[in-house]
């Protein structure tokens, strides 16, 4: 071992049982690049230390063994064993003297996960109790949020990372690089949205993606842009229209996202008229735009979705109607997918119906909830608390805001200001009226 090396262990065990863990950081950051240079010895200096005592110092060795790993077999078990072991016992008070380092380790691990293609799934508990040790309190947002969401799209499971997704987020973990705090913010609510959408929650799902586009911005990011598609997308199969997004947003939406998503705005254009051929001849024209996107599967949701809506247009006009008929009126082939169509919908109550198999007849009826049950008292009683504390929530982040130094600053500035601009106008006119 290097004499480098040697005193950078001495230095953190000193500093570790002084609890200087400021000035450890500190010194971390600036040796940063004598562990780079020597990866070889790396092991031998991760022998010498204790994993729950001299996290920081720990913490800074496994981001450099990263640079040098090849992603063979043998090194993936070892490197995965290492850092699994390593979140699970280190200290989290320490590791937060530090928290862009551990979320670049997160994000070095993902990258290593997802780049030699190695199941992702033994990543996600790994991050989930990675982020259990960094946040503060439950609805804080991490940069490890946006790699614990990639992996679990990547592995295609879902279910741990619902309870992140799941949780309102009140507050937001900043690091001293406020560039990758922002696209790691980016990613979360990207991909969170795409992780919505493929559980079919699609109303969440477009409100992950309207956070996404509508988060200020004096540039367009790539990430907006496929936010943007997705926001479109996601609209038209839960609301059959574009919803419009927040008066807040950035003029970027307006200056390059729209013309960049041309292929979109048509396929809209084409479901307004609520013409199945139509947009069919859409996304036949532009299939290749949309399968370079990966977006060809949800537009062939979307129209799978103008197709139900049809079907619900129906009901408001018909009290019977045959099968033949309904596939004639929605543009499908036959009865059998007017059939599929129907039962599908009647499964997941978008429409109350029954089919006569003999006759081959629709029958639509009315909503049969009488909104009397204790089953709905209890959903209502649920949905008011929640409103309640969503409210409580607002009151305290307001009285945060209104007690804020800067915002106070501001504050009294503009009413000097308008003081200012006021008694200038009174003394505006002729002085000898």
């Amino acid at each position: 071992m290097s004499a480098a090396l040697e005193h950078f262990v001495n230095n953190v065990r000193t500093q570790s049982a002084s609890g200087n863990f400021r000035e450890l950081a500190d010194s971390c950051n600036q040796t940063a690049l004598v562990l780079a240079k020597n990866t070889n010895y790396l092991d031998n200096v991760l022998e010498t230390l204790d994993f729950q005592q001299h996290s920081l110092g720990v913490l800074y060795v496994l981001v450099a063994k990263f640079n040098n790993l090849t992603g063979t077999p043998e090194e993936a078990d070892s490197i995965i064993s290492l850092v699994r072991e390593f979140i699970s016992i280190c200290n989290g008070e320490q590791i937060r003297f530090s928290p862009q380092t551990f979320g670049e380790l997160c994000h070095l691990f993902t990258d290593y996960l997802v780049k030699h293609q190695i199941p992702c799934i033994q990543g996600i508990p790994i991050l989930a109790q990675a982020i259990d040790k960094i946040r503060l309190f439950d609805t804080q947002l991490t940069a490890i949020h946006a790699d614990l969401c990639q992996l679990s799209f990547c592995a295609k499971v879902f279910t741990p990372v619902l309870k992140f997704l799941d949780t309102d987020i009140t507050a937001i973990a900043s690091t001293e690089d406020s560039n990758h705090d922002a696209k790691y913010f980016l990613l979360y609510y990207y991909y969170g949205g795409m992780i919505y959408t493929a559980v079919h929650n699609y109303e969440r799902a477009l409100y992950f993606f309207e956070v996404a586009v509508s988060t200020p911005a004096l540039a367009m990011s790539h990430i907006m842009l496929e936010s943007y598609k997705k926001f479109l997308l996601v609209s038209l199969i839960l609301h059959g229209k574009i919803m419009p997004i927040p008066k807040y947003s950035s003029q970027v939406i307006t200056r390059f996202m729209k013309p960049l998503s041309h292929a979109y705005h048509e396929l809209a254009n084409a479901y307004a008229t609520a013409s199945s051929e139509e947009t069919r001849n859409i996304i036949n024209k532009y299939r290749e735009t949309y399968r370079n996107d990966n977006n060809l599967g949800l537009v062939q949701q979307v129209a799978r979705s103008l197709c139900k809506k049809n079907i619900q247009r129906l009901t408001k006009t018909f009290l019977t109607l045959s099968l033949a008929d309904v596939a004639s009126r929605v543009q499908l082939s036959g009865p059998a997918e007017a059939e599929e169509y129907i039962l599908n919908m009647i499964k997941s109550g978008e429409i109350f119906a029954s089919i006569n198999q003999k006759d081959g007849m629709v029958v639509f009826k009315d909503d049969p909830e009488k909104y009397d049950s204790p089953d709905m008292f209890l959903k209502v009683q649920d949905d008011m608390a929640r409103v309640m504390e969503l409210n409580k929530q607002i009151i305290k982040m307001e009285e945060e805001i209104m007690l804020n130094l800067l915002y106070v600053k501001k504050s009294i500035g503009n009413q000097d200001e308008d003081l200012i601009s006021g008694h200038s106008k009174s003394f505006v006119g002729d002085p000898s009226e």
